[in-house]
């Protein structure tokens, strides 16, 4: 009951890559960096784990970011052909690369780290995938022309490696869909039907990670106009409702989302965001446990599961494990509450 878990990323030790950003560039080279996403991702399960956190993930160590991590094992991408474009509704620019041919899994993208993580902790082990609107959104296309057919063929990619994150001992599989709060009738049109595709024939536990981005500017600066409530989830929540994804991961914490809203899950499991990343504070255990019970007015706790609002690779890692630690002090006083 009220298992504690992460959303996605954690900062990487600054001998991997460098500290306080996205897109953060390596530290190391060839054999070296291999085996050191490997040794960054055992120290994620392990912090993790001494935080007090139940459900563990490998805290996209190996990953330089929670989109491209993915595509660089892809065929039909050229990461020499990159281009500066607005993603998200062109709330920020970022540098993409391009589809140029037929999107194809060349082989296991993820094993390794997922296969390291299972081998280093007992606990429940939960791994995140982008999702196909959110890859789409966040790629340029210079071969399909059609987004809703590159959405497909990023489905079936990623269908292929979580069906292989399963068999590798993976307890939890979540795609990240922050475009999901974007393109709302995209999202009711074809995004959940592409989604659906990802996750088809997986048997473990399912999820699917929308917020409103991560702690960086651009992201605050866009929910600062967003008014004294946040609603985009009242349009995608009951799309997902009717569909076959297990789970939703949202943001709550500090933020204008009327918690209602989850009422509209139904019988979802709900992973609800205690934890603020978009700043440095380190909650306290009680702030943690009033989120917590807020949330309990409109999901009951076995199907309550407190989490980060999103992932924290921007973060100082100091900060990062001081709030995991708040996020499962604060879940062992509730439970204790409802014993």
């Amino acid at each position: 009951m009220l298992e504690t878990t992460i959303a996605g990323s954690l900062p990487k030790p600054s001998w991997l890559a460098k500290p306080l950003m996205l897109w953060a560039p390596w530290q190391l080279e060839g054999d070296r960096l291999a085996e050191g996403k490997i040794d960054a991702t055992v120290l994620s399960i392990k912090e993790q784990e001494d935080a007090g956190i139940d459900i563990v993930s490998d805290g996209e160590q190996a990953r330089q970011h929670f989109v491209h991590g993915f595509l660089v094992g892809l065929d039909g991408i050229d990461f020499d052909k990159k281009v500066v474009m607005g993603i998200r509704k062109d709330r920020y620019k970022a540098e993409v690369p391009s589809v140029t041919g037929p999107i194809r899994r060349r082989g296991p993208v993820h094993s390794a780290e997922a296969r390291a993580a299972r081998v280093h902790t007992r606990r429940k082990l939960k791994f995140t995938l982008p999702g196909p609107m959110t890859i789409v959104d966040t790629i340029a296309d210079n071969h399909y022309g059609d987004k809703v057919k590159m959405a497909m063929a990023f489905a079936e990619a990623l269908n292929e490696e979580a069906r292989e994150l399963e068999k590798l001992g993976v307890d939890v599989i979540q795609f990240d869909e922050p475009a999901f709060n974007v393109y709302m009738d995209e999202v009711r049109d074809w995004g959940i039907v592409a989604l659906e595709r990802a996750a088809q024939g997986v048997t473990c536990k399912t999820a699917v990670h929308i917020c409103y981005g991560y702690g960086i500017k651009a992201n605050i600066d866009w929910k600062a106009t967003l008014g004294s409530e946040w609603r985009q989830y009242e349009l995608t929540f009951p799309v997902i409702a009717r569909s076959k994804i297990g789970g939703v991961s949202l943001e709550c914490a500090n933020s204008h989302v009327p918690l209602d809203l989850m009422k509209l899950l139904e019988d979802k499991d709900v992973l609800a965001g205690a934890i603020d990343v978009a700043n440095e504070r380190i909650e306290t255990p009680e702030d943690v446990a009033a989120n917590i019970r807020a949330a309990l007015k409109f999901v009951p706790a076995n199907r309550l599961y407190p989490c980060t609002n999103c992932g924290m690779a921007p973060l100082a890692r100091d900060v990062a494990m001081g709030k995991l630690k708040s996020l499962a002090a604060g879940a062992a006083i509730v439970r204790r509450e409802l014993a």
